[in-house]
Order: C-alpha cells, then structure tokens, then sequence
C-alpha cells in the first residue's frame, strides 16, 4: 500500500513561484510513476505532470510546458512540481498521485490548494 502527502501550496501573486512536495510511503516501487493533477472549481481534475521511477522521463500538459518542471528524489521517497510564472488560471487544489503507468493512476494523496491572485 502506498500513501502519499503532498504540501507546499498557499497564496501567491501571477508571476510568482512555488513548489510543491509529495511524499510517498509503503511499497512505493510497486506505483514507479508520479504525477501532478489539478482541479479548479467547477471543472474536472487534469493532468499537469508526470515523472518516470527513475526520474529520465518526464511528461507535461501543455499549460505547464516551460513554466512548470517535475522531478523526484527515490531517496527521500519525494516528487516535486516546481512551479514558475503562475498565472491566475493555475488557481486549483494540487493533486500528487502514483501508478503503474500514466493511464492507471490509482493512489491519490489528499491535495494542496494554490491560488493565484492577479
């Protein structure tokens, strides 16, 4: 089983940075892939970020392409979303979650909310 916490959200102003944590505990090896996914109010939770087990691949959404960077740290058992130029529009509780691939991400932390102020 594995359990994931994520912190390092608040409130910012548009332009500014954050970075996010995540966590993980248990048989981590068994979910090698960690991702970031947001969910604004109203409207579904998407993907923004994901991170391969040994940290040689990365994927990203198209909003989070050259303004957000992804990567992870086995031995602290840690992801990370590195956050730069936010933007209003990246208002959204922040989701850290893992799996056995992109399509089947089944562990889900509890969220961390950002909010940007323009």
């Amino acid at each position: 089983q594995v359990q994931l916490v994520e912190s390092g959200g608040g409130l910012v102003q548009a332009g500014d940075s954050l970075k996010l944590s995540c966590a993980a505990s248990g048989r981590i090896f068994s979910r090698p892939i960690m991702g970031w996914f947001r969910q604004a109010p109203g409207k579904e939770r998407e993907f923004v970020a994901a991170v391969n087990w040994s940290g040689s691949s990365t994927y990203y959404a198209d909003s989070a392409k050259g303004r957000f960077t992804i990567s992870r740290d086995n031995a602290k058992s840690t992801a990370y979303l590195q956050m730069n130029s936010l933007k209003p529009e990246d208002t959204a509780v922040y989701y850290c979650g893992a799996g056995v691939s992109m399509s089947e991400i089944d562990v889900w932390g509890q969220g961390t909310q950002v909010t940007v102020s323009s």
